[in-house]
C-alpha cells in the first residue's frame, strides 16, 4: 500500500531505530524483536544488560531512549517520535539483512516515520545504512561506543576480556581456536606416518604436542567438552536404567535380526536366483515360493533370537519396576520361543510343497495350547504375586 504524500507544512515523523545486527537481545535476554515503544525497550536494555554488562547493544539502546527522551521534552510534539528496536541473525550475511528489513517494514507499519535518528554500537554501519535508506531517509546517525580508559591496566584488563571471549563465546571460539585445532591434529597424522619429518625421539615428542594441542584447542573450540558432558547429564535424566536396559536390548534385537537377514539374503542371492536375470515374470511367479521359503529358513532362527532379546530386555524393565506387565511379557516371550517351529513347518512347505501340512498344523495347535496356558499363568501369577508389583 503506498504512503500517503506529506504535506509541507506537516511536521515530520521521526523513528529512533536501534539496530542490532547480530541479534544479541533475542539471543542473550530471551526478547522477541522489533520492540517498539519507550517503556518495552526499557525493559529489554535493562534486561540485556543484567545478563551481559559489556554488551554494546543494550548501551545502544539506552542512547536511543535517552535520544527519545530529548526529543519528547516539547509536550506539543508527542506523537511525532517512537522509538524501536530490531535486530538481525546471528548468523550474519543475507539472513541478518532480510530479518531486519522484514523487521523495519513491521515497525513501518505501526509508525510511518518520514525519517529515522539511527542508533547503532559502531560496527558494520556501512551494511545496514542501505537497507534502511533504501526506505526512509536516515536523519541522523548515532554511534554508540563504549569509552575504556587508556591505563595499561585497563588494558590488559580489555585484553584478557578479549581473549576470554574468543574462547568462550562459540562464534569466535570456532574460528580462533577450532580450525587451528584441526590443523594441527592433520599436521600431527601426517607427521605420524612420516611424510614431514623423519623418526627420532625429538619427531615424537613434537608429533605428541602437536596432538595434545590441537585436540585441546578443537575440543574449546567447538566445545564437545561441554556437549559431552550435557549428554551424559541428559542420558542419566531421560533414561534411567530399566530404560537403558529396554533401549540395549532393542537395539541388540534389532542388529541380530538384520545379520540374520542379510546371511538369508546373500545365501538366496548366491544359491537360489540365476545370472543374468531372467526378464520372465512365469520365472519369478514359480521361483517366489522357493525365495521366501529360503528366506525364511536361513534367517528364522537369527530373528526369533532377535525378537526374543528385546522381549528378554522388557521382562527385565518390568521386573526392576516391579509392573504387572512382567507376567504377560513371559507369555509372550514363550509363544514367541514356539512361534520358531510354526515358521520353521511354512518355510518346509514352501520350498517342497509335496511335504504333509500335518506337522504346520499340529505346531499351530500347540501354539494356541501354549498361549491360553501361558496367558491363564500370567493371570494367577499376577494375582498371587499382586502385592508385589504396582498395576
Amino acid at each position: 500500500m503506498p504512503k500517503t504524500p506529506k504535506k509541507e507544512d506537516e511536521p515530520e515523523r521521526i523513528l529512533i531505530l536501534c539496530v542490532d545486527r547480530d541479534n544479541d537481545v533475542g539471543k542473550k535476554a530471551d526478547i522477541k524483536t522489533p520492540i517498539i515503544g519507550r517503556r518495552k525497550n526499557m525493559d529489554a536494555a535493562v534486561k540485556l544488560i543484567l545478563q551481559d554488562p559489556e554488551e554494546a547493544d543494550a548501551n545502544a539502546m539506552f542512547e536511543a531512549i535517552r535520544i527519545y527522551d530529548n526529543l519528547k521534552a516539547d509536550k506539543s510534539s508527542e506523537d511525532l517520535y517512537q522509538i524501536a528496536t530490531i535486530a538481525g541473525s546471528e548468523l550474519g550475511g543475507i539472513a541478518a539483512d532480510r530479518k531486519l528489513v522484514s523487521e523495519l517494514r513491521s515497525v513501518l507499519k505501526k509508525f510511518p516515520a518520514d525519517g529515522i535518528i539511527l542508533v547503532t554500537d559502531g560496527f558494520s554501519d556501512e551494511d545496514i545504512l542501505p537497507l534502511i535508506q533504501s526506505r526512509v531517509p536516515v536523519t541522523s546517525v548515532r554511534r554508540v561506543v563504549v569509552k575504556h580508559s587508556e591505563s595499561i591496566e585497563e588494558t590488559a584488563a580489555l585484553f584478557s576480556r578479549y581473549l576470554k571471549m574468543l574462547v568462550e563465546d562459540p562464534r569466535y571460539s570456532r574460528t580462533f581456536l577450532g580450525l587451528p585445532g584441526i590443523l594441527l591434529i592433520i599436521w600431527a597424522v601426517l607427521s605420524f606416518i612420516g611424510l614431514f619429518i623423519p623418526y627420532d625421539i625429538g619427531t615424537w615428542a613434537g608429533i605428541a604436542a602437536l596432538f595434545i594441542v590441537g585436540v585441546y584447542l578443537l575440543t574449546r573450540g567447538y566445545r564437545l567438552d561441554e556437549k559431552v558432558l550435557k549428554l551424559y547429564k541428559w542420558l542419566a535424566m531421560a533414561y534411567s536404567l530399566p530404560d537403558l536396559v529396554t533401549r540395549f536390548s532393542l537395539f541388540a534385537g534389532l542388529i541380530i535380526i538384520g545379520i540374520g537377514l542379510y546371511q538369508a539374503w546373500s545365501y538366496v542371492a548366491a544359491q537360489v536366483i540365476q545370472y543374468p536375470l531372467p526378464t520372465d515374470v512365469s520365472y519369478w511367479l514359480a521361483l517366489l515360493p522357493k525365495i521366501l521359503g529360503h528366506l525364511i529358513s536361513k534367517s528364522l532362527t537369527m530373528t526369533v533370537i532377535g525378537v526374543c532379546i528385546s522381549i528378554f530386555g522388557k521382562i527385565i524393565r518390568y521386573l526392576l519396576e516391579r509392573d504387572v506387565r512382567f507376567w504377560r511379557t513371559i507369555a509372550m516371550l514363550i509363544v514367541c520361543a514356539w512361534s520358531w517351529e510354526i515358521f520353521y513347518e511354512v518355510a518346509r512347505i514352501l520350498l517342497n510343497p509335496e511335504i504333509p501340512s500335518d506337522r504346520l498344523i499340529l505346531s499351530i495347535m500347540i501354539g494356541i495350547l501354549i498361549i491360553v496356558i501361558s496367558g491363564l499363568g500370567a493371570h494367577f501369577l499376577g494375582k498371587r504375586y499382586q502385592h508385589l508389583f504396582k498395576g
